[in-house]
């Protein structure tokens, strides 16, 4: 079977593709992906990888967030939608959508971050993404909120920034649904 990757920016994605993404990711997340979710994934550049017969295998995205660190705001690469079809894992296909999403995110974005789920984490840690051990909170409407449920899993990936203090606060933009 041959594989190939595209990258594309949400707004050249087809309405096929664009069902066959949020298709894959209802799959994979067990039908708990909300409109939310699905939302704060577009607005970026994906990456897809598909079978030869075009069948989608495996989706991420990279959607640009603000995060305050230091008293900067640094423009981030957000990791959003990362999954594969359950009937295609443990091929490496996870590996390969991270590795086009990981050069967007260096070359591109101050730094990377990613919220983790329990299962996904090993994926992100043997690629080097490293756990923020720092206070995680977001500017809302009605001023700063602290998130703690947040700070057992997000990940961050330095990149333009250069080295970074783990153990420091990191304030995000808000968005609705779930904040990271």
């Amino acid at each position: 079977m041959t594989i190939r990757m595209r990258t594309v920016h949400t707004a050249d994605l087809t309405p096929a593709d664009l069902r066959a993404a949020r298709e894959l990711l209802d799959a994979a997340f067990g039908g708990d992906l909300t409109d939310q979710d699905w939302e704060h994934g577009l607005g970026g550049v994906h990456a897809l990888l598909a079978d030869d017969t075009g069948r989608l295998l495996a989706h991420g995205s990279v959607v640009m967030r603000r995060v305050r660190y230091r008293g900067r705001w640094l423009r981030v690469g957000y990791v959003e939608g990362v999954a594969v079809r359950p009937d295609a894992r443990r091929k490496g296909y996870g590996g390969f959508v991270m590795s086009e999403l990981e050069r967007i995110v260096d070359h591109a974005y101050d730094v990377g971050l990613l919220g983790a789920s329990d299962d996904g984490a090993r994926l992100y840690t043997v690629r080097g993404w490293r756990l923020w051990g720092g206070k995680i909170s977001a500017l809302g409407p009605d001023g700063i909120v602290h998130l703690p449920e947040e700070e057992d899993s997000t990940y961050v990936r330095p990149a333009l920034a250069g080295p970074l203090d783990l153990g420091a606060d990191l304030l995000f933009d808000w968005r609705d649904g779930d904040v990271l």
